[in-house]
């Protein structure tokens, strides 16, 4: 697959992190219902919150606290992110297929990046939790830059970062925002659709140029033999 200008290979990946790489909804979940527990609220089950997971603590909270959250935002979001940070990676795993997917980007000499919405601190918590990931020298965080997705320049500075064109690069993300800014950035874009993608989402109409039901599907789309 030719990158963006349709003329020349992709010469980086650049990756969202939560639901796309790493499934953090478990962990992301208990930090929710401690929350829950402590204000006693009914615990939140699994089918509901993975969907949106992808939204952080705002789209968790709101699950449990609907129009109450933004009268209780600051303390509720501190309830929420310390009890996360304790338990950042209990269940937090690699979606199936990432680790090998990684291993022959990195065998192809395909350069690989991580552009996520998640604050520096707890990326910088959760990644050392899996070596695999250490050989990503580039990772930028929700609050890295002044703006965050969707806006394009979070990967305009991974871009930069990785002395890349835009146009060479291809965005792989399971969320609009995700989509929404790889276009704007002038990159492929992927819809990652193994990610959380809630039942009231329109992934359909977020106009993402490819997208694939698990990560090695990626493979395919560069014409790459993982073999």
């Amino acid at each position: 697959m030719a990158s963006s200008d349709r003329n020349s290979p992709v010469k980086a990946v650049l990756f969202d992190l939560d639901g796309t790489l790493l499934d953090t909804a478990p962990d992301l979940g208990a930090a929710l219902n401690a929350v829950c527990e402590q204000y006693e609220r009914p615990a939140i089950t699994a089918e509901v919150f993975t969907p949106v997971a992808s939204h952080g603590s705002r789209g968790m909270l709101q699950l449990a606290f609907a129009e109450e959250y933004s009268d209780m935002e600051a303390e509720l979001r501190h309830a929420f992110l310390s009890a996360y940070k304790e338990n950042i990676a209990i269940h937090t795993q690699p979606y199936p297929g990432v680790l090998e997917l990684l291993s022959v980007l990195q065998r192809e000499s395909i350069q690989i990046a991580i552009v996520t919405n998640k604050p520096e601190r707890l990326t910088q918590q959760l990644l050392p939790h899996f070596p695999e990931f250490e050989a990503i020298s580039v990772v930028v965080s929700g609050d890295t830059l002044s703006v965050a997705k969707p806006s394009p320049e979070p990967l305009f500075y991974a871009a930069e970062k990785l002395g890349i064109e835009p146009a060479d690069c291809l965005y792989v993300g399971d969320a609009e925002r995700d989509i929404e800014a790889g276009r704007n950035a002038g990159m492929v874009t992927v819809l990652a659709e193994y990610g959380y993608i809630s039942n009231e989402d329109q992934p359909q109409r977020w106009q993402a140029d490819y997208h694939i039901a698990s990560p090695l599907e990626l493979l395919k789309l560069l014409a790459i033999d993982d073999s």
